[in-house]
């Protein structure tokens, strides 16, 4: 049950740790919004990591079988939700940065929505559940008991959690001690980096 537990940290850390679209936004919540807000958005990613997790454990074959030819049409809608975000970010960054905020204003957070968007955001990425699939493919024998499967599940879902609460973290520790114009930049890049994720998933279809 260890071996299965370290095999789904290790898968864990390994859909999470690479930067990603997700990864950026979680870290410029952290920088704007403080760490409430950005670790109620690492816990909606770590959530997805930890579904997708379950669902190739419990069927992995079938759902990549499955899910093989609407891979496109999966891909194309990640590239619109993805680009809307983007959107939407760069609006909120000129608007925020056409007012001002002061340095000691507090920005509305909704810890729910939060979750409930970064959680929707990670289940359409259409690469983690093939990761996983992939995984469980390669390794049979995770899922031989249920002990294992559970251990695997959990082992993932800790690694997942606590690397996206460490970009949280990362993010707040810069929260109202930036420059506005530092934080401004910092907001344009990290959409841009959506979009340049945006673009590269769209190239591939």
């Amino acid at each position: 049950m260890s071996e299965s537990f370290i095999a789904g940290a290790i898968a864990g850390y390994g859909i999470a740790i690479p930067v990603g679209p997700v990864a950026v936004l979680i870290i410029e919540l952290g920088v704007r919004r403080g760490l409430r807000t950005a670790a109620a958005a690492g816990l909606g990613a770590a959530s997805a990591d930890a579904a997708y997790a379950l669902l190739a454990v419990v069927a992995g074959a079938a759902i990549a079988t499955v899910l093989e030819p609407v891979t496109p049409a999966l891909k194309l809608f990640a590239v619109l939700v993805l680009a809307a975000i983007a959107v939407r970010g760069f609006w909120l960054a000129l608007y925020h940065a056409r007012i001002g905020i002061p340095r000691n204003a507090v920005l509305p957070t909704d810890t729910t929505r939060t979750y409930l968007r970064f959680l929707v955001i990670t289940l359409i990425n259409p690469t983690t559940i093939l990761y996983f699939a992939a995984l469980i493919l390669g390794r049979p024998e995770l899922g031989a008991g249920p002990g294992e499967r559970a251990a695997f599940i959990v082992g993932a879902a800790l690694a997942s959690a606590s690397w996206q609460l460490f970009l949280a973290a990362l993010g707040a520790l810069a929260h109202k001690r930036l420059p506005r114009r530092m934080q401004f930049g910092i907001s344009l890049l990290g959409n841009a980096v959506v979009v340049a994720f945006a673009v590269i998933i769209a190239r591939s279809l």
